[in-house]
C-alpha cells in the first residue's frame, strides 16, 4: 500500500480523483494484512475468544487519560502494530467500526512512539463520523480485509472481502477478544495466535508508551518453540571426517569401479584418486600450507575432477575460474583471493597469461607438467579440520567488485549428504555434471556420487546446447540424477512433447536457480510420470541448497514453495530488527546452522552487513540473504523476491551494479542503467541504456562490457537515449526505464510484407520463443538485440526441429541473414548428391558449440557417445 500520510479515514465529503484511483485499486484487491495459515481450507467462518487479563483492562483507561486519549485509541494501536507484524508493511490499513459503520483507516508507524501512534488514532476517532463529520460513507468493495472493533456491544457476520474480525467484547468473567475469521484463511491455533499478538501489543503499549511500536516482539514462547525447533532441518549425524577421505575409503572398497566419464573416456575411482594424490603432493612440495587458496583454470573435464579433489586433500581452498572469463576478471579475483597458485592445463591459459602477467607473485601449474614430476599415487593422509576452508566462490557484488563466499568442509559435506538422500543417490547411480564450474551447485554435480559408489557422467556444453543429444547422453549414459535450471527444463520437456522417450534410469530431476512454476512440473510428469522433481533453493553463502521441494506429482495449487530446510539446517523469517516475525507473515530469511560460510574472503566489510551472530543459539553464524520469504501452514518455506537489485538469469546470481560499472567504464558513456526485461514465459534478459554524445556501436559498446564482466552478465541488448529518465529526487528513474525495455513495436501490414516465407516462419518463431508481437521483427532484427540468450537460442532450434542449429543462430542473429542460411540448405539438400553434410549446417557435429549457456561460443567436435564407452 503507498505511504501517504501519517494516518487517513475515508469519508464521503472526500470526492477526489485519488478516491476514484483508490476504488479501482481496491476492486483489484484490498492489501494483505493477514497471512494465510490452513492446511485445510474450509468454507464458513470460524470464532475463537481469548480472555484479555485483568492487568490489562485495569491500565488501559488511566493510560488514555495520561495520553488524553480514548481506551479504543490505545486498543486501535496496538491493533495496528500486529497488523504491521503480519504484513511486514510500515502502513496498514484496517476497518474501524463504531455506531453508524464500518469505516476505512490507515495508520503510518514509521519512526513514533506508542503515544504518537496512540495519538494517531484518537485523530481518526475524532474524524469519523460518530464524532460529528456526518459526511462518511462506507468504501464499497472495501479497501481492508480486517475488521476491528473495540466499541459496540454486537457482532456481525464477516461481509464479502473480510477475511477477520477482532471485537472486544464483554465475557463472563471479564472481557474478552473475540476473533470472528474465515475458514478458508485461518484456522483455530493462527485465530489464537493473532488475539495472542493483540495482547502482548497491549502489554509493552501500556508498559512503556514512549518505546518505538517496532520494538514490540509479539511472538510467545510456543510460537518462538515451534519456530526455532520444529521447522528447523531435521538433526543428522554427520559423518567425523572430510569429502576426500570418505572418497578414499570407497576407493579402497572398489578400486576398478568407474568414478567418471567424459566423451569417450572414463576414469576408474583407482585412477582418479591417483591423479588428485599426484596433485596434492606438488602443491604441498610447493609449500601450500592449510587454507591457501588454489585456483583451478580449466574446462570441464576429468582433470578439472581430479584438481578439485587434489586440493582438497592438501588442505587447501578450492577456487574455480573458467577459461573464457576476461582476464581483468581473472586477475581482480586472484588478487581479492590472494590466491598464489593457479592449477590449469594446456589450451585453457589464454585468458589466465594475460592475468597472470600483471601479478608476479601468483604461478601457473599445468596438470601435464605434474604428471611428469614422479609423485607417489599414494593417499597423503593430511590432518583436515571440519571447521577448515574447503572452497571459495565468487559472486556478483552490488558495488561492481565480486565477492567471494567461503565455505568450510563440515557444510559441503552436510550438503553432499542432502543432495543423495532427497534425490535418492545410491551406489552404482550416474549422476550428471552440467553446471559451469563458477556456478555452486556444479561442485555437488562432480563429486556427490562418489560418496556411494555411483559415477559423474561430465556432460559437455555441446551436448547441453542441443537438447536433442542431451537427452541422448542422458539415455545412454545411464544417467540418474541432473539437475538444470528451469528454463533448461523446459527446453528439455518441449522436446519430450515431440519425440517422447522412456529414460529408463533417470530417476529425478533437480531444478534450481530461477522460479519454477506450476505449469512446468504439470508438463514434466505428463512427459515423465514416474521421474520425481525436487525444486532446489538455497545461495553460495549456505554451502548451496539448503531447501528440497521433493514432488512426485505436480501441485493441486499454483504456487510451488521451496520445501523444508535440509538436516541441520536452520531458518528463520526475520523482521529488520532480526527478530523473528509471526508464523506466515512476510521478512527477511535468514540461515544458521553447518551450512552457513565464513563471510567473503579479504572482505570484512561485507561480511559484517551479510553475517553476524545467530541471536537464537549460542556460537552459531548467522546469514541474512537479502531474500524474502514466508513460511507456509505446511512447514515449507515460500519465495517472495529480494529487497535489493540482485537478480537470476539462466540460475546465474547477478548484482545489477557489477554490470552497470562495467558499461560506465566504457569510452563514450557518460550515463547508464541495466534493467530486466521479460520475455516469453517470464524468461529474463539484460537491457543496458546509456547516454553520451552520440549512440556507440553496439559491437564495440558489447564488447567492452565483455571485457570486464563474464558472458552471462554481458546484457543482450544496449539502448542509447539523450538523457536517461530521473525520478523526482534526481535518481535514474528505473521503472521507466523497465516499461521502454518492455515496449513492443506495433504490428503493421507493411512491415509484415516485407518478409519472405522463410523470414515470416522465422519470425513466427523468434516471436513465441521471445515472448514479442510477430510483428515487432523485421528483416534486419538481431535476435539478440530483442533479448534472446543462447538458451534462447537452444528452444529456438526445438521449435525449429533443428532446421537451424545453435551456431547458426550465435554467428547469424539477423533475421535475414538467418533465413537466407535456411533458404540455401533447403536447396543443397535437394539439389546435392548424398555425400558429407556441409560444415555450420544443422546436421553437422562442428556446429553445436561449446560454452556455457549464456557465454560466447566456440565450437569443437566432440565424438559420439557410444554404450560401450561406459562399460
Amino acid at each position: 500500500m503507498t505511504i501517504t500520510s501519517a494516518l487517513t479515514c475515508r469519508t464521503a465529503g472526500d470526492t477526489s480523483s485519488q478516491q476514484a484511483t483508490d476504488r479501482n485499486d481496491r476492486a483489484a484487491a484490498a492489501p494483505m494484512m493477514v497471512p494465510r495459515w490452513t492446511r485445510d481450507p474450509q468454507a464458513g467462518q470460524g470464532q475463537v475468544e481469548v480472555a484479555v487479563p485483568a492487568d490489562l483492562l485495569t491500565a488501559v483507561r488511566p493510560l488514555a487519560q495520561v495520553l488524553e486519549a480514548t481506551p479504543g485509541s490505545i486498543w486501535l494501536a496496538a491493533h495496528a502494530r500486529v497488523l504491521q507484524a503480519l504484513s511486514g508493511e510500515s502502513e496498514v490499513a484496517t476497518g474501524c467500526r463504531d455506531a453508524t459503520g464500518t469505516w476505512e483507516c490507515s495508520l503510518d508507524l514509521g519512526h513514533r512512539t506508542w503515544r504518537d501512534l496512540v495519538g494517531a488514532a484518537h485523530a481518526l476517532q475524532d474524524r469519523s463520523p460518530s464524532f460529528g463529520a456526518g459526511q462518511a460513507s462506507r468504501m464499497d468493495p472495501p479497501g481492508y480485509e480486517v475488521v476491528f472493533d473495540a466499541l459496540q456491544d454486537d457482532d456481525i457476520e464477516l461481509p464479502e472481502n473480510i477475511v477477520l474480525g477482532i471485537f472486544l467484547r464483554p465475557g463472563d468473567r471479564g472481557e474478552v477478544l473475540r476473533l470472528r475469521y474465515r475458514r478458508e484463511v485461518l484456522d483455530d491455533g493462527a485465530a489464537r495466535r493473532i488475539a495472542g499478538y493483540h495482547l502482548a501489543a497491549l502489554r509493552h503499549l501500556v508498559s512503556d508508551p514512549e518505546a518505538d511500536p517496532a520494538d514490540a516482539d509479539l511472538v510467545g514462547p510456543e510460537e518462538r518453540h515451534l519456530q526455532l525447533e520444529q521447522l528447523a532441518g531435521p538433526v543428522r549425524a554427520r559423518p567425523q571426517r572430510r569429502f576426500h577421505e570418505l572418497f578414499e575409503e570407497r576407493v579402497r572398497q572398489h578400486p576398478e569401479r568407474i568414478a567418471a566419464v567424459q566423451d569417450t573416456r572414463q576414469w576408474t575411482y583407482a585412477q582418479l584418486n591417483a591423479r588428485a594424490n599426484r596433485i596434492a603432493r606438488a602443491l604441498v612440495g610447493r609449500g601450500l600450507q592449510a587454507e591457501d587458496i588454489v585456483a583451478v583454470v580449466a574446462e570441464r573435464d576429468l582433470e578439472w575432477m581430479s584438481a578439485v579433489i587434489g586440493i582438497l586433500k592438501a588442505g587447501g581452498a578450492y577456487l574455480p575460474l573458467e577459461p573464457n572469463f576476461p582476464s581483468e576478471r581473472i586477475a581482480r579475483t586472484l588478487t581479492r583471493a590472494g590466491c598464489r597458485t593457479v592449477l590449469s592445463e594446456g589450451g585453457s591459459t589464454k585468458s589466465l597469461d594475460g592475468a597472470l602477467a600483471g601479478l608476479p607473485t601468483a604461478t601457473k601449474l599445468l596438470f601435464e607438467d605434474i604428471e611428469t614430476e614422479g609423485h607417489s599415487a599414494d593417499d597423503l593422509g593430511m590432518a583436515v579440520r571440519p571447521d577448515q576452508l574447503a572452497y571459495v566462490y565468487f559472486t556478483s557484488g552490488s558495488t561492481g567488485e565480486p565477492k567471494g563466499a567461503m565455505c568450510e568442509h563440515d557444510g559441503m559435506v552436510n550438503h553432499l549428504y542432502a543432495k543423495i538422500e532427497d534425490l535418492g543417490i545410491g551406489p552404482g547411480d550416474v549422476v550428471a555434471q552440467t553446471a559451469p564450474q563458477c556456478f555452486d551447485i556444479s561442485l555437488w554435480q562432480l563429486v556427490s556420487a562418489l560418496l556411494v559408489g555411483g559415477s559423474t557422467h561430465i556432460v559437455g556444453q555441446d551436448r547441453i546446447l542441443d537438447v536433442e543429444r542431451f537427452v541422448d547422453t542422458i539415455e545412454r549414459g545411464e544417467v540418474a540424477v541432473f539437475q538444470v535450471v528451469p528454463s533448461y527444463l523446459d527446453a528439455v520437456v518441449a522436446y519430450l512433447d515431440g519425440k517422447p522417450r522412456a529414460l529408463p534410469s533417470l530417476r529425478c530431476v533437480s531444478a534450481t536457480g530461477e522460479a519454477l512454476k506450476p505449469e512446468l512440473i504439470r508438463r514434466w510428469f505428463a512427459a515423465m510420470p514416474d521421474v520425481k522433481l525436487v525444486n532446489a533453493y538455497g545461495l553460495t553463502e549456505t554451502s548451496d541448497d539448503t531447501n528440497h521441494e521433493v514432488m512426485s506429482s505436480a501441485p493441486a495449487g499454483d504456487y510451488v514453495p521451496l520445501g523444508p530446510p535440509v538436516p541441520n539446517v536452520r531458518i528463520y523469517i526475520l523482521d529488520e530488527r532480526q527478530r523473528l516475525v509471526p508464523l506466515g507473515a512476510p521478512g527477511e530469511i535468514a540461515f544458521s546452522g553447518v551450512c552457513v560460510g565464513r563471510g567473503y574472503i579479504n572482505d570484512p566489510e561485507r561480511t559484517a552487513q551479510a553475517y553476524s551472530s545467530d541471536p537464537f543459539v549460542e556460537g552459531a553464524r548467522l546469514y541474512r540473504a537479502g531474500d524474502y520469504g514466508r513460511w507456509s501452514a505446511e512447514g515449507k518455506l515460500e519465495y517472495l523476491g529480494r529487497r535489493d537489485s540482485q537478480v537470476k538469469i539462466s540460475g546465474f546470481r547477478i548484482e545489477i551494479g557489477d554490470i552497470e560499472n562495467a558499461l560506465l567504464q566504457v569510452s563514450g558513456v557518460r550515463d547508464g542503467a541495466v534493467v530486466v526485461g521479460e520475455g516469453a514465459e517470464q524468461s529474463k534478459f539484460l537491457v543496458a541504456f546509456y547516454s553520451g554524445n552520440r549512440p556507440l556501436e553496439v559491437d564495440e559498446i558489447r564488447q567492452q562490457v565483455a571485457s570486464r564482466v563474464p558472458a552471462y552478465m554481458v546484457p543482450s541488448s544496449y539502448r542509447w537515449q539523450e538523457s536517461l529518465p530521473l525520478t523526482g529526487n534526481g535518481k535514474i528513474d528505473r521503472k521507466a526505464l523497465g516499461r521502454i525495455a518492455q515496449e513492443a513495436v506495433p504490428e503493421t501490414a507493411a512491415r509484415m510484407e516485407e518478409l519472405s516465407a522463410t523470414e515470416q516462419r522465422l519470425a513466427e518463431a523468434w516471436a513465441s520463443v521471445l515472448g514479442l508481437p510477430q510483428g515487432r521483427i523485421g528483416r534486419q532484427d538481431s535476435f539478440f538485440a530483442l533479448g534472446g540468450t543462447s538458451l534462447s537460442a537452444v528452444k529456438l532450434a526445438v521449435r525449429l526441429k533443428r532446421a537451424v542449429s545453435i551456431k547458426d543462430v550465435m554467428q547469424t542473429p539477423v533475421l535475414a541473414d538467418l533465413a537466407q542460411l535456411l533458404d540455401a540448405a533447403s536447396v543443397a539438400a535437394v539439389g546435392d548428391p548424398p555425400g558429407p553434410v556441409p560444415a555450420g549446417t544443422a546436421a553437422d557435429p562442428a556446429s553445436y558449440p561449446r560454452a556455457a549457456v549464456g557465454q560466447p561460443l566456440d565450437h569443437s567436435n566432440p565424438q559420439p557417445l557410444n554404450r560401450e564407452d561406459l562399460s
